[in-house]
């Protein structure tokens, strides 16, 4: 069979320089092993540092890797090239692991050393491969301004170690350098901050060193000194700052009745619309997110949008050259995917068939009923079922916004033993949903309810109305559920708990006197975070470098909690106890 399966990573002979060479000129190195090897994503992997503005050339030769360095070596510097598990044996893929080789252009080797991690300050995710970095030059400038003097990478599990480090004060970063320049210079490049120095060290401690008679005799226990390169545990949070850049990223025109326009980021205030061949007077309704970065336009007037081209004049706030946010003005000329001659088109090729197949089945004889014209009817979607949450109320959903709406037309219903009593309720718009709507009433346990539409309860602003229908509903029993009580201690005012269902929020509450309590809890399995909202929007925010913000803290309880029906659940949870790169529990981690 070829004899034993090779589990044995490449071992390192020698190199051209020596490990740890003093006085090296020569921007050439080689690498020698005892077998044929491969180098895997070495441009992920393999990190040089001081980093390399030029893309030094990495490339293996049977048994040996050959570095060349195309940068100039820069005088009594310690180099490091760190291949982390890039290097793998040929046949089998052994990876030679944290394998990293150094040498000096001067008389001495830097060998202090730090490590840490780097989480996703959003969801605690350790992030794969985004640069680390430390910059002797402690001025905030320096991370916009200047490459890094010490770099390394982080492995699968978020980990870094930076060597070669000559000893002094610095600041570490991480950046998800997007355009490879060892700077922060896009608003689209991840990063992380310490606000603390960082001071390298080292530190002697002892351990134990067992040697082995055989798999089950211990020869000898020893203790012996080993050295210890700290800081070994920093924790960067990395976020994306929100873009402040803006601009007009597209319009489109997907239907004749409608348009649309979108920017890159909000604004506090709608753009100015200044049509040029229809009619400016209430000619449209405007459905727009809650800061205006994408807007959409439905047009009332039947001659206008029945137009091949919508002209118009828009006028929006757009960030110059400056930074600074300035009034701009574009003409648009909005074309349909398909103009009102296609589609008066397609019906006309529909209608045809249809003649022809009427046709043919009257000279087969066939009993051909007389065609009759159908009412079109405003379509509409009700949200409710024969299990609801007591938590949840009845969602309505239209096609095209509602100009009219009947209260009289809509009634709700509760049965009480085989009656339908009539029952107090509210109708009202959804906050930021031009088309959704919600029925409000004061929803009872194991009881069920009908929600009856009369003819013409909401007509669209294309003139269709709504046909008469009825819904029936009924919500879940209490036993049905399960309730969370959950003590945090040493809250913070702002803190937010938040219930995950998977890495869906299922349900948040804020604390109250060291106390978030949870009724109504479908049955379930789930995870816990906490939200430190320190602005009160009730959602995550991110950071700021240039005012040196952190993006808002997330904890994770390190477990998960199952809820049973009819089942209350009591919780004690400090979201500091454990440090933060050892909170997120495995099962829910995309990184694994």
């Amino acid at each position: 069979d070829g004899g034993p399966y090779d589990e044995t990573p490449p071992v390192f002979l020698g190199s051209t320089p020596e490990p740890f060479a003093l006085g090296v000129k020569d921007k050439r190195v080689t690498l020698k092993f005892d077998e044929f090897i491969k180098i895997e994503k070495a441009a992920e992997k393999v990190v040089i540092s001081p980093p390399q503005i030029t893309q030094p050339i990495i490339k293996t030769s049977g048994k040996s890797i050959v570095v060349e360095l195309d940068d100039s070596l820069k005088e009594n510097t310690t180099y490091s090239i760190d291949f982390s598990d890039a290097i793998v044996d040929n046949n089998e893929g052994n990876p030679l692991g944290n394998f990293a080789f150094l040498f000096s252009t001067g008389d001495r080797i830097d060998t202090l050393a730090v490590s840490g991690t780097v989480l996703n300050a959003e969801n605690l995710e350790p992030i794969k491969g985004i640069l680390v970095g430390l910059h002797r030059d402690l001025a905030d400038s320096a991370f916009t301004t200047k490459p890094f003097d010490r770099v390394s990478r982080t492995d699968a599990d978020g980990r870094f170690t930076i060597r070669g480090i000559a000893p002094g004060t610095y600041r570490a970063y991480a950046l998800q350098d997007v355009n490879q320049n060892y700077i922060f210079d896009q608003k689209n490049e991840m990063i992380a901050f310490l606000d603390s120095l960082v001071v390298p060290y080292t530190e002697v401690r002892m351990h134990q060193d067992t040697t082995w008679i055989d798999s089950l005799t211990i020869d000898t226990i020893r203790t012996v000194p080993r050295v210890h390169y700290l800081p070994e545990d920093l924790v960067l949070a990395a976020f994306t700052e929100t873009p402040t850049q803006r601009y007009l990223v597209k319009t489109e025109r997907p239907e004749l009745k409608k348009f649309s326009v979108y920017f890159s980021t909000g604004s506090d205030s709608l753009p100015q619309l200044t049509p040029l061949n229809f009619a400016d007077e209430d000619a449209y309704i405007v459905e727009s997110s809650v800061d205006y970065d994408s807007i959409t336009y439905w047009m009332r007037d039947t001659l206008a949008y029945y137009q091949d081209t919508l002209s118009m004049a828009l006028t929006y706030l757009y960030t110059d050259t400056l930074g600074l946010l300035v009034p701009r003005t574009d003409t648009l000329n909005l074309v349909p995917k398909k103009t009102r001659a296609k589609i008066l088109q397609e019906e006309e090729k529909k209608r045809k068939e249809a003649e022809k197949e009427r046709e043919k089945r009257m000279k087969r004889g066939d009993t051909i009923p007389e065609p009759t014209k159908k009412t079109q009817f405003l379509n509409i979607k009700i949200n409710a079922g024969a299990s609801m949450d007591l938590t949840a109320n009845v969602t309505i959903d239209f096609t095209e916004p509602i100009v009219q709406i009947n209260d009289t037309a809509i009634h709700l219903f509760k049965k009480v033993d085989t009656l339908w009593v009539p029952e107090p309720h509210l109708f009202r718009q959804r906050k930021h949903a031009l088309m959704g709507y919600e029925l409000l009433g004061e929803w009872k346990p194991d009881m069920e309810y009908k929600m009856t539409l009369d003819s013409i309860a909401f007509t669209g602003m294309y003139g269709l109305h709504t046909k008469q229908q009825e819904t029936t509903f009924k919500f879940k029993t209490l036993d049905q559920y399960s309730t969370l009580f959950l003590t945090v201690a040493n809250a913070q005012p702002n803190y937010m708990v938040q219930l995950l269902d998977g890495d869906k929020v299922a349900r948040q509450q804020r604390v109250e006197k060291g106390q978030a309590d949870f009724y109504f809890l479908k049955p379930g399995t789930y995870h816990i975070r906490v939200l430190n909202d320190r602005n009160g929007n009730g959602e995550w925010d991110t950071g700021l470098y240039e005012d040196k913000a952190h993006a808002e803290e997330i904890y994770y309880f390190p477990g998960s909690i199952k809820m049973r029906e009819n089942w209350d659940y009591t919780q004690e949870w400090d979201p500091k106890k454990l440090p933060v790169e050892r909170q997120k529990p495995d099962d829910i981690k995309n990184q694994k």
